[in-house]
């Protein structure tokens, strides 16, 4: 059997690489940010949150908050400029990281309540300070306009 990646070694030996001189700081919360379900699943609508793009980026592209249609989704998105293990898997599959077909179903069995019109792309920009003040933010105005009632992270 093959032993595990590294990916925590991994991170950190990529940015001393890249020359930062500080080592990579797993984002953590003293207090989690999460809520329990206001109402069941199945009278909810949800919401799509992936680390792919919709466009092809360089890893020069400043990098914001997108969205996407979930009613008439794009073929593929984007992620090759992102560092993960291009050798162990691959973009060719959007649902493995975008599950629309599998979310459409479990809407139709009742699971689900609805799901938003739209999906959102966190932009990746490796800063928690990012993450928290500008694009959480940005992502949750979207959900709110999209009257999403839980959300969905699924990473590249």
């Amino acid at each position: 059997m093959a032993e595990p990646i590294g990916y925590m070694a991994r991170s950190r030996n990529y940015y001393a690489a890249q020359g930062f001189e500080k080592a990579y700081q797993w984002a953590h919360f003293d207090e989690v940010p999460f809520a329990p379900l206001a109402k069941p699943l199945a009278d909810s609508r949800l919401g799509i949150v992936t680390t792919a793009a919709t466009y092809a980026r360089t890893t020069r592209d400043d990098r914001a908050v997108d969205s996407g249609s979930t009613i008439d989704p794009p073929e593929r998105l984007f992620g090759d400029d992102l560092s993960w293990d291009k050798k162990a898997t691959h973009l060719d599959d959007r649902e493995s990281y975008l599950p629309l077909v599998q979310l459409e179903k479990a809407v139709v069995g009742g699971r689900i309540g609805s799901l938003s019109p739209r999906f959102y792309c966190a932009p990746t920009s490796y800063s928690q300070r990012e993450t928290l003040t500008e694009d959480g933010p940005a992502i949750l105005k979207l959900c709110r306009e999209d009257e999403v009632d839980v959300a969905m992270l699924v990473p590249l």
